[in-house]
C-alpha cells in the first residue's frame, strides 16, 4: 500500500509525486492525440473517378439548351407576349406656311405708345358669320382625347349639380369672366402708361371677382404701354378673326396678353391646353391687320385664381409663338376641310 503525500497535475491528469514512473510517459501530445481515421475516399478507384470527371467536363452540349429553357418557362408561366413597338408619330406640317409677321409693316411711328389704347369692335353687319372666330375654329377641331376629357368633366358636373345646376354654374362662370375683364379694362385704360395701377381696394369690385383682382395685382405692376384693349383683329388672307384681351408691354416686352380665370392652379404652360394656340392666332392676325401699325412677336397668358392666390404668368417667347403658329395653321386647315366637306354634302342633298 502506497501513501501519496502530494499530487501533481499534468495536463488535467492527477499524478502522484511519489510514483516511480517518469513524467515523460505522460506528455500532453501523446495523451491527447486521437487515433487516425481512414478517409471514405481512400477506397475509391481514383483513376476511374478521374476519367468520369473528365468525361463530364468535356461535354460541349448542355442538357438544358435555350430552346428547352424557353419551353419550360412557357409551360410554367404561359407563352411570352412580346410588346409591340409603338408606331412613330408623324410630324405634321401645314400645307402652306403663311408668315407670322408682316415684314412690310415692321416700322411704327415714334408716338405709337402714347395716347389711349385702341379698341376696335366686331362688325356685326351682314356677312359677319362667314368669317369664323379663333374660338370657334379651336372648338370644332378638338382632338378625340380633348373631347373625351371635356365630356367626362361635364358628366361629373351634371351628376353633382344636376342639369339645371350645371347650366347655372356655366352662366356664373361666364358672368364672372365678363366682370373680371371689365375691371381689368377699367384699370388699364385709366392709366395706359402703367405708372399708377393699383388693385388694393378690392372692395370696390363685385364680391365674385375680388379674389381674381387680388390674384393679378402683382402682374399688373409689370404691365406698361397698353396699346389695345378688347380689340378685334382679322387676318384677311386666312379669313379668320378674334378679339384680343390686351396688347401691352410685360416687363418691357410687347405681348398679346390673354387673361384667364381658374379655380384650380395652372403653374405650367401645358395646363393651359389650347390657350397658347389662341394667343398665337391673335398675334398672327394682328400682325397682318392694317389697323395696327406694329408687330407683336411674344405672348402672355395670365391665369387668375378665385381664392386670391398669386396668378401665374406664362410668357411665350418668339420661338414658342412660331411653333404654336404652325399648330394653329394645321387646326385652321382642318377646320377649312370640315367646312368644305359639309358644303359639298349640303349641295348634293339639294340636287
Amino acid at each position: 500500500m502506497f501513501i501519496f503525500k502530494r499530487v501533481l497535475v499534468v495536463s488535467g491528469i492527477l499524478v502522484p509525486k511519489s510514483t516511480a514512473l517518469p513524467l515523460r510517459h505522460f506528455s500532453a501530445p501523446s495523451c491527447l492525440r486521437s487515433p487516425k481515421r481512414n478517409s471514405p475516399y481512400s477506397s475509391v478507384d481514383s483513376e476511374r473517378y478521374s476519367s468520369l470527371v473528365k468525361s463530364v467536363m468535356s461535354t460541349r452540349v448542355s442538357s438544358q439548351t435555350p430552346e428547352t429553357l424557353s419551353a419550360e418557362d412557357e409551360h410554367m408561366y404561359g407563352p411570352v407576349i412580346k410588346a409591340q413597338t409603338p408606331p412613330r408619330t408623324e410630324v405634321r406640317t401645314p400645307k402652306t406656311l403663311h408668315p407670322f409677321l408682316n415684314c412690310e409693316d415692321a416700322g411704327e411711328p415714334e408716338d405709337a405708345e402714347s395716347g389711349p389704347p385702341v379698341r376696335i369692335g366686331i362688325n356685326r353687319g351682314q356677312g359677319r358669320s362667314s368669317v369664323p372666330s379663333v374660338t370657334r375654329i379651336l372648338q370644332q377641331t378638338l382632338s378625340q382625347e380633348q373631347i373625351f376629357y371635356l365630356e367626362r368633366w361635364k358628366r361629373r358636373m351634371i351628376a353633382e349639380l344636376g342639369e339645371e345646376g350645371f347650366r347655372e354654374y356655366s352662366q356664373n362662370l361666364f358672368r364672372q369672366g365678363k366682370r373680371f375683364h371689365s375691371a381689368l379694362e377699367e384699370i388699364l385704360t385709366s392709366d395706359p402708361s402703367g405708372k399708377d395701377k393699383s388693385v388694393s381696394e378690392t372692395a370696390e369690385y363685385p364680391p365674385d371677382i375680388q379674389g381674381y383682382m387680388e390674384s393679378v395685382s402683382h402682374i399688373l405692376r409689370d404691365v406698361t404701354a397698353v396699346r389695345a384693349i378688347e380689340s378685334t383683329v382679322k387676318h384677311e388672307t386666312l379669313n379668320y378673326l378674334g378679339v384680343v384681351d390686351c396688347v401691352a408691354r410685360y416687363r418691357g416686352v410687347l405681348c398679346v396678353i390673354d387673361w384667364k380665370t381658374s379655380e384650380k392652379a395652372k403653374p405650367f404652360l401645358s395646363n393651359t391646353y389650347d390657350n397658347p394656340i389662341q394667343v398665337a392666332a391673335y398675334a398672327g392676325a394682328l400682325n397682318n391687320d392694317g389697323n395696327y401699325k406694329y408687330q407683336v412677336e411674344s405672348g402672355l397668358i395670365v391665369v387668375a385664381y378665385k381664392d386670391g392666390s398669386p396668378a401665374h404668368a406664362h410668357q411665350l417667347s418668339p420661338e414658342l409663338m412660331l411653333d404654336y403658329w404652325k399648330t394653329w395653321l394645321l387646326r385652321l386647315e382642318e377646320f377649312t376641310e370640315q367646312r368644305s366637306i359639309q358644303a359639298s354634302g349640303a349641295s348634293s342633298e339639294n340636287r
